[in-house]
C-alpha cells in the first residue's frame, strides 16, 4: 500500500438530525502514518449557533455557554479541509459524521467532504462484517480487542478519534499477527517474514471417547430440546428420514 497518510476522525453534535438543523460542536482527528500515530492531532470546539438537546448534553458533556465565544464552522473549514486533503479518512459510522460535515460544507457552498479526501473507511461497516451480531458501538469494540478506554468518562472528541485509531489498528493488524518471530538463522530455517513450518505427521493425536456418564448428560439434553421444540428438531426428522431409508 505504499506509506499511507490516514486521518481518524470524530465529531460531537448538538443533536441527532443534520437535516433537522444539529450542528457541530465539536471535531477530533488523530493523524496516522504507516500506521502509526504521528502526534499532528486536530481539535476544535465550534459555536453551533444553537442550543444542544438534553440528550445529546448527557452524552457530551459540553454546555450551551462553554461554546458561545468558540469559532464557528465556517471560519474553520478552511483548516480543517487542508488537513485532510489527500488522507485516507476512518470514522466509525460515517454516514452519520458526514451527514453534519457535508451540511455544514454545504451551508459554506463547498461541495461535499469526501471530495476532499482521498477516501472514507468505516469501522463499523468493518466491525460488523468480522462481528455479525455482536455490539459494535465503540466501547464495545475498546472491550474486545484490549484497547484501554478507561480514560474516559465523557465522550471527547479527540479521545474517541484516539481510541478509534487503535481500534482501527487492531481491525486490520489480520494474519501478521499469527506469524511467530523467527529468527532468521544461517545454515538453517525459513527466511525472514516468513512462517516456521511444523512438520506434525511424527505427532500422535489422542481421540478422546466421551463416557457413559457424559453420553447420557447428551441425551438428556437433546430430550430436553426435543420437549421445547415440540418434536421439531433436525436432528429427528433426519433420524425418521434415515429410517425410513433403511426399511425402504
Amino acid at each position: 500500500m505504499g506509506s499511507m497518510r490516514q486521518i481518524v476522525l470524530d465529531t460531537e453534535t448538538t443533536g441527532l438530525s443534520a437535516e433537522g438543523g444539529d450542528r457541530i460542536i465539536e471535531i477530533g482527528c488523530v493523524e496516522l502514518f504507516n500506521r502509526k500515530l504521528t502526534g499532528n492531532n486536530l481539535h476544535f470546539y465550534i459555536n453551533p449557533e444553537r442550543d444542544s438537546h438534553e440528550d445529546a448534553l448527557k452524552v457530551h458533556g459540553i454546555s450551551n455557554e462553554f461554546l458561545r465565544d468558540k469559532p464557528k464552522f465556517a471560519e474553520l473549514a478552511d483548516e480543517i479541509l487542508a488537513y485532510v486533503r489527500g488522507a485516507e479518512v476512518i470514522i466509525h459510522n460515517a454516514p452519520f459524521d458526514l451527514g453534519f460535515l457535508n451540511k455544514e460544507l454545504e451551508r459554506l457552498g463547498h461541495p461535499p467532504f469526501k471530495t476532499f479526501a482521498e477516501g472514507v473507511i468505516d469501522t463499523l461497516v468493518m466491525a460488523k462484517e468480522m462481528f455479525p451480531g455482536k455490539r459494535n458501538s465503540l466501547d464495545a469494540l475498546c472491550d474486545r480487542l484490549e484497547v484501554d478506554n478507561s480514560g474516559r468518562t465523557l465522550h471527547g472528541a479527540l479521545l474517541d478519534a484516539e481510541l478509534l485509531a487503535d481500534v482501527y489498528i487492531n481491525l486490520t493488524r489480520g494474519q501478521e499477527a499469527l506469524l511467530m518471530d523467527v529468527p532468521a538463522d544461517k545454515d538453517a530455517g525459513p527466511a525472514q517474514g516468513q512462517a516456521a513450518v511444523l512438520d506434525l505427521s511424527g505427532f500422535h493425536l489422542p481421540v478422546l471417547q466421551a463416557n457413559p456418564q457424559e453420553l447420557q448428560e447428551h441425551q438428556d439434553v437433546l430430550a430436553q430440546l426435543d420437549k421445547s421444540s415440540g418434536g421439531k428438531t433436525v436432528w429427528r426428522s433426519c433420524e425418521s428420514l434415515s429410517a425410513r431409508k433403511f426399511v425402504a
